[in-house]
């Protein structure tokens, strides 16, 4: 990696001392606070002329500063900014943040320099009612339209009993219903070409195809797709505004609910995060089972996909196998954990409880179970002719295109390029593992779905090295912010009866300040940006999640397929719809 300190001397001496403030973390991300009138010639520095540039935008976000207890010496303001940007060159993140002021302030538009900037400004309009001025369309992506308010700002309640009663007067319901006509001319879009009327269609939000509630609005010359506008927000359930009223500690099952499938990931995407916050340093124990029981769902989230891929172009059977395997992953989950899907296991410095007696024998099992069945269902999917014809050449994107709209996981490796975050910037104890990192070429649909497969053989070579490795030890730090004492112990000393009752009670009090950690999840790249003012809640949660960004981008990859082909390319993107609406 690049040395951090070098980068922001590299951006001081092209713009000036005067631009930039330079903020501390504890995740050592190259932090700089830039002038509201300077960002978007910085932004676009970073991205075209700097040497190894930062070509993705990784997430950008806001805080609503106002309430902040203690703010680390960071510039005033009302609101921020926050742009994570990435260098694959560097392997490095640069955090860029704007102090703005006002109620309801602005700040120039960067959907011209990143296509995926476009929701993602969109969001932050939403959520807080800040401007991005020469925005194309700005107008709210997850709330109604006729939602009063910007839900993530300090003043808007959290809860439901802290809203009065709710009341469908006959003239609201008639507001409801006109806000849910779609017009095109909104949209930029045209009801006629030269020689032909479009039809404007409603793929959802209740289609087997699209996998849960999402509504595309396609536009239609007969069946080619002229453009698509996705309609989501009808899984929003506000899971960072609940992490500001949750503990530390009770927040970890609402992270199980983001990305469904990927159990354990979310709790690990949290907690690594949480982790740095307050020093925490886990035992080798802790991080070989962490890794254990992420691959194991990344196992069981692919499976689903596999298998509802293949239902999608018209095969039955694989559904039915591969759920049936998901269950004998769920049989392991569920001996270790006592749940299934949402395992709710993982804790701050540490896991629940040790691993039971009889464990390494399921894992075992399974491991030596699960080949033979990759093998049949290669032959039962990826080698039928009928599933190629659906695929091969459908969907396809360049690496170039897949960086620009915020591409990650095995979509990005479908374009050739081998880059996973195990891997590049390893996490949990990952780089004590020997695996591979699978790549295709074309970029299309067909690709996607193999590198996938491919993912799941790499996943039985981590879970088998995790099974004849798995190190001695405690399953949890040794730190009073972890996971409560002993409950034994806490009749033998009065300091260790405080702790276990603090901790129970009110959670731990994490450090002022703020950190993100970043994995690679089953369906890309997930990152928890964790902000604290030295409370026993976080101040403000941003999750990033991989399926924001793919879905921003189906439009783009769907003109001038068919609606059949649509379905190929939504399957072969591997979204989750909580994942995408938080």
């Amino acid at each position: 990696m690049d040395n951090h300190s070098g980068l922001a001397d590299e951006l001081t001496s092209r713009f000036g001392a005067s631009v930039f403030t330079q903020q501390l973390t504890v995740d050592e991300v190259t932090t700089l606070w830039v002038a509201k009138e300077n960002i978007s010639e910085v932004l676009k520095h970073l991205k075209h002329a700097i040497h190894h540039p930062f070509e993705l935008l990784y997430d950008l976000c806001a805080i609503d500063e106002r309430s902040r207890a203690k703010k680390n010496g960071s510039p005033s303001s009302d609101f921020t900014i926050v742009y994570h940007l990435l260098s694959f060159k560097r392997n490095i993140f640069i955090r860029l943040k704007v102090a703005l002021h006002g109620d309801y302030p602005s700040i120039p538009s960067v959907s011209s320099l990143w296509e995926n900037a476009n929701w993602y400004e969109r969001e932050v309009y939403d959520m807080f009612g800040i401007n991005f001025e020469g925005h194309p369309h700005l107008s709210r992506i997850l709330m109604p339209l006729t939602w009063e308010g910007h839900p993530l700002r300090k003043e808007h309640p959290a809860r439901a009993t802290e809203m009065g009663p709710f009341k469908l007067w006959d003239e609201k319901q008639d507001r409801e219903q006109d806000a849910l006509q779609f017009k095109p001319e909104d949209w930029g879009l045209k009801r006629h070409s030269e020689d032909a009327d479009f039809m404007f269609l409603n793929l959802g939000p209740q289609h087997p195809g699209t996998h849960g509630v999402l509504r595309i609005i396609l536009q239609l010359d007969g069946e080619d797709i002229v453009d698509a506008v996705p309609d989501i927000g009808f899984h929003h359930r506000g899971a960072e505004k609940m992490g500001e009223r949750q503990s530390w500690h009770t927040y970890i099952p609402y992270t199980d609910r983001v990305d469904y499938l990927g159990g354990v990931m979310n709790n690990l995407a949290y907690l690594l995060a949480v982790e740095k916050l307050a020093g925490i340093t886990v035992p080798e124990r802790v991080k070989v089972i962490r890794i254990m029981l992420c691959e194991l769902f990344r196992i069981a989230s692919h499976l689903v996909w596999y298998g509802t891929f293949a239902q999608d172009l018209g095969q039955l059977s694989p559904v039915f196998y591969m759920f049936t395997d998901r269950e004998k992953i769920f049989d392991i989950v569920e001996a270790i954990c006592g749940a299934r899907m949402h395992p709710n296991w993982f804790r701050i410095g540490g896991v629940a409880q040790d691993l039971p007696e009889g464990w390494d024998k399921l894992v075992a099992d399974f491991v030596a179970y699960f080949p033979k069945q990759l093998k049949e269902y290669h032959q039962m999917v990826m080698r039928n002719s009928i599933f190629k014809a659906r695929t091969v050449g459908i969907g396809i994107y360049t690496l170039e295109e897949a960086i620009e709209w915020g591409v990650t996981g095995p979509g990005l490796r479908a374009c050739g390029f081998e880059w996973d975050f195990r891997k590049k910037q390893p996490y949990s104890g990952y780089e004590n593992f020997e695996f591979d990192i699978p790549t295709a070429q074309n970029g299309d649909c067909y690709d996607r779905a193999r590198v996938r497969v491919a993912e799941m053989w790499q996943s039985l070579r981590i879970i088998d090295q995790c099974l004849k490795n798995m190190p001695e030890g405690n399953y949890k730090a040794d730190h009073p912010l972890t996971t409560p004492p002993l409950k034994k112990n806490t009749m033998q000393d009065i300091e260790t009866l405080i702790t276990h009752f603090l901790n129970v009670s009110w959670g731990p009090v994490i450090p002022a300040g703020e950190a993100m950690s970043c994995i690679e999840a089953t369906k890309g790249a997930n990152s928890y940006y964790l902000t604290s003012d030295g409370n026993t809640s976080p101040y403000r949660v941003r999750i990033r999640t991989p399926s924001f960004p793919h879905m921003q981008m189906l439009p783009y990859i769907s003109k001038g397929y068919t609606v059949a082909d649509l379905l190929s390319i939504l399957g072969s993107m591997d979204y989750v719809l909580a994942d995408i609406d938080r």
